[in-house]
């Protein structure tokens, strides 16, 4: 079971208030340009944060087969015969390398960063590659 770390979904939350606070700030001080800005951003790590907290389980495998979170906080659960592909894409920018798990299903091609895994993504795929043969 791979799910998002517990301190990653409490800093969204508290960076949600903080960007509400600001919105109540420059809300009363009459800066309507920070309002604007604000009040979109509070919402949007907000919701976030509470999707990390609604389903911290990102993905779980058993014997069955897989269990991703799919749409907003609901799950799914795919066969080990219907994953086409697992896979690790790595990137190098500005200095920095990033991983994303890929899990091919046909119809769905579900993406998860180490973030949301709490774990390495190459190390995930190896634990899947093993699980599925």
């Amino acid at each position: 079971m791979w799910k998002v770390r517990r301190e990653l979904a409490v800093f969204k939350i508290l960076g949600a208030v903080a960007c509400a606070g600001l919105a109540l700030f420059w809300y009363v001080g009459g800066d309507v340009r920070g309002v604007v800005l604000a009040v979109p951003a509070a919402v949007l790590v907000g919701a976030m944060g509470l999707r990390d907290v609604l389903a911290p389980v990102r993905l779980a495998a058993d014997p069955s087969g897989i269990t991703v979170v799919h749409g907003f906080a609901g799950h799914r659960h795919v066969p080990w015969e219907a994953i086409e592909d697992v896979r690790v894409d790595v990137r190098r920018r500005f200095g920095l390398r990033s991983e994303m798990l890929e899990i091919d299903t046909g119809d769905y091609l579900h993406i998860f960063s180490a973030h949301e895994l709490g774990a390495s993504p190459t190390e995930v795929a190896a634990v899947l590659r093993r699980r599925g043969t």
